[in-house]
């Protein structure tokens, strides 16, 4: 036991050692720095990914393509820039060094042979040997220089060229006459004026590289916005048939394609519709035959009541046995939810006037409202008990009711707002569970099975929506349907 406590304090010891040493490293002021630094690198980072998030495309199709087309852009760019600066620029400099390479040799010819007076023979020699143009100006002073172009490279090539082998003061113009470069060079007792090809100068087909380079990158990305649109489709059409599965509708014809993995998911996807459907099969059936065999008991108390005399205990078994039989229909429903129904296009305005009609008849002030295109694609009678169910509990807590219906391009709200007593916030949620009856809860239907609004939320979430509850502006409750159309 000794030598345990002894282990136990060497350990702690050595642990409280290193503690205090790293607690004196990190005192040191340039790890403290290289700290701070780190951290805020690590800051920089994580806003750059925020704004990177908010600035790329959220779709799969866009973000696979600037997959394709970034790299193609920075490889191109980069080919482009090695051609320029390379290819291009060497080229030139090759072909200005000649170009002033023939101009210095005829300076020295007309410096070698004073006897032509003329320079007749020095501008033969520059037309038919050197295809250069050649005059003698007066000697006067050099022009001002001229405009430079953008893209300077003909002219830092010529000028380098004329200060390594001709040394004399000069003058060039590469912008006057597109297809000439004019070259003066300042001698002794005149202005020799050349008029050179720029071709002869300059690299001229550097266009057709670039033209094919673009040509060719068009062609590329078109591919690959063929290939991308058409992987893309099996994954459109897997997300089509999962949302259409989940508001409760038919997806006929779906077969999976695409790649392997789409196709695998896709197959997945069929597997577990498969399983859900044969669930919901075995459990209707299941209700169905619970269903039949309680009611075949209930009707034979029916029929025993109604042998027996009547008396105040048989009156008394007769509203048991009826209120068991709509306890029953309730909870078979809720089981059930209605999802053998198949959907179909419903003139929502109409039904809910239905709706309207049926709380007048039973003695309550109404309105109803409808906004948009009326006709949503539910399942009718599930989609008419659910909001059965929501405008029944209202009528039985206020006097008024308020119906509004708004229908856009992808959700249908119903709203039922009612002027009665309300439920508090913190119990709002509460209310759909089912069985769930609060002392002064909205959750009941007429039977008292307090499965009214959870029926309803649960064919709501059926048809790939949901139900809230929040403060109606007519002072009591609102409940607010909101499916996907």
């Amino acid at each position: 036991m000794t030598s345990i406590d002894t282990g136990i304090r060497t350990i702690r010891t050595a642990f409280e050692r290193l503690a205090e040493a790293w607690r004196w490293y990190d005192a040191i002021p340039p790890v403290r720095r290289i700290h701070a630094a780190l951290g805020r690198i690590r800051d920089g980072w994580r806003r750059l990914s925020r704004w990177l998030n908010t600035v790329l495309p959220k779709g799969l199709y866009a973000r696979a393509l600037l997959i394709i087309i970034l790299p193609m852009v920075i490889l191109q760019s980069v080919i482009a820039f090695v051609f320029v600066d390379r290819q291009l620029s060497e080229v030139t400099e090759r072909l200005s060094a000649g170009v002033v390479h023939d101009i210095a040799a005829l300076i020295d010819v007309y410096r070698g042979y004073p006897q032509d007076a003329d320079q007749q023979q020095i501008r033969r020699i520059a037309q038919d040997r050197l295809g250069l143009v050649v005059d003698f100006l007066p000697l006067s002073d050099m022009p001002p220089p001229g405009p430079k172009p953008f893209f300077s490279l003909l002219d830092s090539a010529l000028s380098d060229q004329l200060r390594k082998q001709i040394g004399r003061p000069y003058w060039l113009d590469t912008v006057g006459k597109s297809a000439l470069v004019e070259i003066r060079v300042q001698l002794d007792n005149t202005v020799m004026r050349v008029f050179a090809r720029r071709n002869a100068a300059y690299a001229s087909n550097s266009e057709i590289f670039l033209l094919w380079m673009v040509g060719t990158s068009v062609v590329l990305i078109g591919v690959a916005i063929v290939f991308l649109r058409n992987q893309i489709k099996p994954i459109l059409r897997l997300a089509d048939a999962a949302e259409s599965f989940g508001k409760g509708r038919e997806v006929p014809n779906f077969k999976p394609g695409g790649a392997r993995e789409v196709r695998r998911a896709a197959q997945a996807f069929i597997e577990m519709k498969t399983r859900v459907e044969r669930a919901i099969e075995q459990r209707t059936a299941m209700l169905a035959g619970v269903s039949h065999d309680l009611r075949t008991v209930l009707t034979r108390f029916k029929l025993e009541l109604a042998l027996i005399k009547k008396s105040p205990e048989v009156e008394a078994m007769q509203k048991d046995v009826d209120e068991m039989a709509r306890m029953l229909e309730a909870y078979l429903a809720f089981a059930r939810g209605d999802l053998g129904e198949s959907a179909a296009p419903t003139d929502m305005a109409a039904f809910l006037a239905e709706l309207k009609d049926d709380a007048e008849r039973n003695g309550h002030k109404a309105s109803v409202v409808f906004h948009g295109p009326p006709i949503v694609t539910v399942r009718p009678a599930a989609f008419k008990r659910c909001l059965g169910n929501l405008v029944s509990n209202a009528a039985h807590f206020a006097p008024s009711i308020a119906i509004t219906g708004h229908r856009d391009h992808r959700y249908l709200t119903v709203t039922v707002d009612d002027d009665g007593p309300g439920i508090p916030a913190d119990l709002r949620e509460d209310v759909f569970k089912p069985f769930l009856r609060l002392d002064d809860a909205r959750n009941q239907d007429e039977g008292g099975t307090g499965l009214g609004l959870a029926i309803a939320r649960d064919i709501a979430r059926s048809h790939g929506g949901d139900i809230t509850l929040g403060d109606s502006p007519l002072g009591g409750l609102r409940a607010t349907v909101r499916v996907p159309v």
